[in-house]
């Protein structure tokens, strides 16, 4: 296994953004899941339960596009072959 130490500034900026998205991708589905445990026998989310699902998707998807972003900018293939077993 690779270590992060031994990758380039930009790459290990590109895993930085990936271990961002999949926080935000479970913060987001930890609050959907509440969501319709609370919700499972009737009634809707509120305004306010709405507005944080809204937020906590606006944080996920900037962050997909921080990843994207991040990872176009590491060119050498060895280091994108690293990152995806880090990934993994």
């Amino acid at each position: 296994m690779p270590a992060i130490d031994d990758l380039s500034e930009s790459a290990k900026t590109a895993h930085r953004a990936f271990l961002d998205m999949g926080q935000s991708k479970t913060a987001h589905f930890d609050f959907l899941v509440a969501l319709e445990t609370k919700y499972k026998l009737g009634g809707a989310p509120g305004v306010d339960e709405n507005r944080e699902l809204a937020r906590l998707l606006s944080v996920h998807d900037k962050n997909v596009q921080a990843f994207k972003a991040a990872l176009a900018v590491v060119t050498d293939s060895e280091e994108k072959r690293l990152l995806l077993q880090l990934f993994s």
